[in-house]
């Protein structure tokens, strides 16, 4: 089958072959067919090696399709469904699981040492998946946890975003900031994550919601998707005296994953706000506060896992929200290429063209 191959941690470009076999299935596992994936920025950090994640892989983590095959003790699922890729699975039995934060069982990311790709020519060489999936290939192997049944009324792109960045961005609104209505609301990065977000403040009911990214195009689609008002970094100052008379944002969501950005976001944040940080960053980089500023000005910093909270009943969540038209789920997908063409996404994500890319397999 054809997968897109990163070789070395590092490289810019995937390569696509087509002697890839999908390993691993036995008991408790499922074979899926994928039909469609999304390019998440979480794909070219962990190629960049900003996210942790064994080489060679195969990126990709937001993926749909069919299921061919289940294994041994699977229930629930039989082969022909439809179903999305969660690759932050829930085992229902750890310390995080019996809390009821799903979102920290560690059971996914477990799941990420172990390769469940290799090439069947003569090197036999094995390759892993990112975060345990790797949805840039015709098929996959996934514990039957992974796999999520979706209505027949979603489509495979649409069921794609929702297994991560939709489902991050709204979350973190819903599920970790908790924002209220009539709150004032700003938006670091928007991309297709921290549009979710924007969505999600728009949908709670916030007053006033600033976007802020420095690619022009990503502005104008923050206001398309409800934004009151989207500015240049360097324009943050004066929104925020203008939205909130000095005194800062009630909530600020940090899309980035940069310690720099959410310094910003600290102090963009109302004392007694909320600072809520989404973006996935580098294991050096660090972000720094004095002890008396976190004492005197008590304003929450809220990081936010995959949207904070049970993911399965988020996405229900997000399809009764999308049916009802109350979040545009069509509208984040911006373009559309085959899985040949996965590095001209690529490259579209890296120059701020694309919200969300969705490649058809």
């Amino acid at each position: 089958m054809r997968a897109a191959v990163l070789h070395e941690t590092g490289q810019d470009k995937l390569e696509v072959l087509d002697d890839i076999e999908a390993v691993g299935f036995g008991p408790g596992k499922v074979r899926l067919r994928l039909r469609a994936t999304g390019l998440c920025h979480s794909d070219l950090s962990a190629m960049a090696g900003v996210l942790p994640q064994p080489a060679p892989f195969i990126p990709g983590h937001e993926g749909a399709g069919e299921v061919l095959d289940v294994g041994d003790g699977v229930t629930g699922l039989s082969a022909g469904d439809r179903v999305l890729v969660c690759w932050l699975p829930a085992c229902g039995d750890c310390p995080a699981c019996q809390r009821g934060q799903t979102e920290l069982c560690l059971t996914g990311f477990m799941n990420a040492g172990t390769p469940n790709f290799r090439r069947s020519g003569g090197s036999s060489q094995e390759l892993f998946g990112m975060s345990g999936t790797g949805t840039f290939a015709e098929e996959i192997v996934l514990p039957a946890a992974c796999a999520v049944p979706i209505p027949d009324d979603v489509p495979y792109d649409i069921a794609a975003l929702i297994g991560c960045g939709v489902t991050t961005g709204l979350g973190a609104v819903f599920n970790t900031a908790r924002v209220e209505a009539g709150s004032s609301v700003a938006v670091i990065g928007c991309g297709g994550v921290g549009i979710s977000v924007i969505q999600g403040a728009r949908a709670s009911g916030a007053a006033q919601i600033v976007a802020v990214d420095p690619v022009e195009s990503r502005r104008e689609a923050a206001l398309r998707f409800g934004a009151t008002e989207a500015v240049a970094p360097d324009g943050l100052d004066t929104a925020k005296n203008s939205v909130t008379a000095g005194e800062g944002f009630d909530y600020v969501f940090e899309v980035v994953g940069r310690s720099a950005t959410a310094r910003r976001a600290y102090e963009i944040t109302r004392r007694g706000g909320t600072l809520c940080v989404v973006g996935a960053g580098a294991l050096d980089d660090f972000l720094q506060f004095n002890m008396f500023e976190l004492f005197f000005d008590e304003k929450r910093i809220l990081p936010s896992l995959y949207g904070g909270g049970d993911v399965l009943r988020s996405y229900r969540r997000t399809i009764d929200l999308w049916r009802a038209g109350r979040i545009d789920l069509e509208g984040l997908i911006t373009h559309r290429v085959r899985l040949g063409e996965i590095n001209e996404a690529i490259g579209q994500m890296r120059t701020g063209e694309a919200l969300r890319t969705c490649i058809e397999i």
